[in-house]
Formats: C-alpha cells, structure tokens, sequence
C-alpha cells in the first residue's frame, strides 16, 4: 500500500532531489547498491535495500561534487530511519498491550 500510493515520491527524492541521477548514475547507484547487499550477505550481515541503495546515491551524487547531495534531504532521510525504530517499537507495544486487554 505504501508504495502505491507514495511510492512516486519516494522515487523522486531518491533520483532528483538527493541528487539529480543521471542514466550512468542510476546504475552505478544501482550496481553499488547490489555488490553491497551481495557482500553483507556473503559475510552474514543484514542490511537494507533502502539504505544501500540510499548510500550509494549519495555516493554517486559525492563522487560528482559534494555539492550535488543534498545534504538536507539526505540526513532527513537518516533521521526518519533513525525516529522509525523506536516508533515500530511504541507502536507495537501497544498494540500488544490492546491484544492483551482483549484477548
């Protein structure tokens, strides 16, 4: 649900408004992101897609100029990835608490 009806700005900050991604720069973002998630999972380490593929753009973006990240929206992005953990944690103790009131 969440990618069908935000998925589209989803897509626009990750390829314009991080960095403006070319092409060639999509798929090195693309191609970074996948030899990272291929490594992690060689070595036994978990890791998100998201963040991956999130790092390796502002990777491209750096390797044009620091200046072409945004360095705004991207630590945003690292706050809102930072804030989701304890908010699924109070979230789904309350609703285990509810569960418990009810069942």
């Amino acid at each position: 649900l969440g990618t069908m009806f935000g998925g589209w700005r989803i897509v626009r900050t990750m390829g314009q408004k991080i960095t403006k991604l070319k092409p060639v720069g999509g798929f090195c973002a693309e191609t970074g992101g996948a030899l990272t998630l291929f490594i992690a999972t060689a070595l036994g380490i978990p890791v998100s897609t998201t963040h991956t593929i999130t790092g390796a753009i502002v990777g491209v973006g750096a390797t044009q100029r620091m200046s072409a990240v945004r360095w705004g929206v991207a630590g945003n992005i690292v706050w809102a990835w930072i804030f989701t953990i304890p908010a699924a944690a109070f979230v789904a103790a309350i609703a285990y608490w509810v569960s418990l009131q009810i069942f």
